[in-house]
């Protein structure tokens, strides 16, 4: 048996422990509010989907040689399909969706921390499945900060660690000790994060239900609501400015906080990186305020503020959380939104979009070009917190922003065979590769894909999946050279 196959069966049986794992506190969610047939298909699901990870993991040993790299590109992008594949079944078993398409597209969306749906009637669904697809975006979001420290790097696809905080890439086999503490950290800290705006959320009045789904959703940068009007539900300006703070918080660079812990807060106000990310968050809100208590479509000065900065940071951060119908605010702030989708949060944390630093790189190297224009003999390395950036990485930058580009137009090329508008067609791509969810057009801020087919509703999870994993990570499968060399 080759190492690449038993790679993926234990990639596989990992990942089914994991899902039925977590579909534990579902089933209780489920029986304390009487949903017994719920309760029923997650018991149903939970054993088998146990039974068969624990079987492939115990049938296949620990690989001890270190993996390729092409070996671990197939098992990062294979263990977030085997999820998103278990994770449909209860949608399924319990009735609730009926087309396994439909669900696979709602799982996806979970574990990537998009946010989209397929449901129309989301205040409907029992409160177990809301649970469960909350918790597929919660450990979507967690799941996507350890491959980010302890995959990325050694794959070449994380330059902005090796740059900023001085982190090896490890060995896909075995992490290194400083991976195994910088990952403690982090999950304690995921963890503290969601604890904390559960409770800040509940002393603002939100039910202790509304509170988990909500926390999972700005935690995981995830987007998930139990309500089809999303936070328009909650008229509390309070409710809004804890959960701007915490996606606040989770778009930032979480090895910066492990940063924190070593170095103090010189960590945070030398990075160049945040310093772009806050003025990100404060500058589009300043617009948006503007223009919405400008033309009088807030009232109230506090509400206008509150409300302006929650929605520049939901689409920033890529969480996708909306206060209302922002296709009938000016064309201003729908431009606006639509450049913060593209932005995305910052790299190594749960936010997707093409990410701030690959922003503050791009913006360097277009300086550079115009002073080497005006000054043909002037040469100045291009410096991120005051270290060089080494010539392979800004052209990898380049070439990922260029491939993001060019897969928008692709996908938008793709999804148009669905005889929708330019604008939906358009939106709905750039939301599901930057892991968003709302969009404009008929999809709008409601985030629901209902409407679309079998084939679109596949496409769409494969560019959440692909947009979730950095891009590279995804369609490097499709190179003929990937299957013929031995990398």
């Amino acid at each position: 048996m080759s190492l690449t196959f038993q790679s993926l069966i234990r990639t596989t049986g990992l990942a089914l422990i994991l899902v039925s794992l977590a579909m534990l506190p579902s089933i209780a969610v489920s029986v304390i509010y009487k949903e017994y047939a719920i309760a029923a298909a997650f018991a149903i699901v939970c054993p088998v989907a146990f039974v068969l990870g624990f079987l492939m993991c115990k049938l296949i040993r620990r690989v001890s040689r270190r993996l390729r790299i092409s070996d671990g590109l197939l098992m990062v992008t294979w263990g977030w399909i085997a999820a998103a594949l278990a994770g449909a079944v209860p949608f399924v078993l319990s009735g609730c969706v009926p087309s396994y398409v439909d669900a696979f597209f709602e799982a996806c969306s979970g574990f990537t921390t998009t946010g989209a749906s397929v449901i129309t009637d989301i205040e409907a669904l029992p409160h177990g499945l809301l649970f469960w697809r909350s918790t597929c975006s919660w450990l979507g979001g967690i799941c996507i900060l350890l491959i980010a420290i302890a995959i990325f790097p050694s794959l070449g696809l994380s330059g902005h660690s090796i740059i900023s905080f001085e982190t090896e890439g490890p060995s896909l086999a075995q992490p290194t000790p400083r991976v195994r503490s910088l990952a403690k950290i982090l999950i304690r800290l995921y963890l503290i994060f969601t604890a904390c705006e559960i409770v800040l959320l509940c002393l603002g009045g939100m039910g202790v239900f509304d509170a988990f789904i909500h926390s999972f959703g700005s935690v995981s940068t995830g987007g998930f609501s139990n309500y089809s009007d999303s936070i328009a539900h909650f008229d509390s300006p309070y409710i809004r400015a804890v959960m701007t703070i915490f996606m606040v918080i989770c778009g930032v660079n979480f090895n910066l906080y492990y940063q924190t812990v070593r170095r103090g807060p010189s960590a945070l106000t030398g990075d160049s990186e945040l310093r772009l990310y806050l003025i990100l968050v404060f500058a589009p809100a300043a617009l948006l305020f503007c223009e919405l208590f400008g033309h009088g479509l807030i009232r109230g000065v506090v509400p206008a503020l509150t409300d302006s900065l929650f929605q520049s940071t939901s689409m920033l951060t890529t969480t996708g959380f909306t206060i209302g119908d922002y296709q009938l605010w000016p064309q201003m702030c729908q431009v606006t939104l639509l450049i913060l989708m593209f932005v995305g949060a910052c790299s190594s944390s749960t936010g997707g979009g093409i990410k701030v630093i690959r922003f503050v790189i791009v913006a360097k190297l277009i300086r550079h070009g115009v002073s080497m224009r005006l000054h043909p003999q002037f040469y100045e390395a291009i410096k991120v917190n005051k270290r060089s950036v080494a010539p392979d990485i800004v052209s990898g930058v380049c070439n990922y922003v260029f491939l993001y580009v060019i897969m928008a137009f692709i996908g938008t090329l793709l999804i148009s065979f669905e005889t929708i508008d330019m604008t939906t067609a358009f939106t709905v791509v750039v939301s599901c590769i930057g892991n968003i969810g709302p969009a404009f057009g008929t999809i709008g801020a409601a985030g629901c894909y209902a409407g679309f087919s079998a084939f679109a509703k596949i496409l769409l999870s494969l560019l959440m999946i692909a947009g979730r994993l950095e891009l590279y990570t995804f369609f490097i499968l499709f190179s003929p050279h990937y299957w013929t060399q031995r990398y």
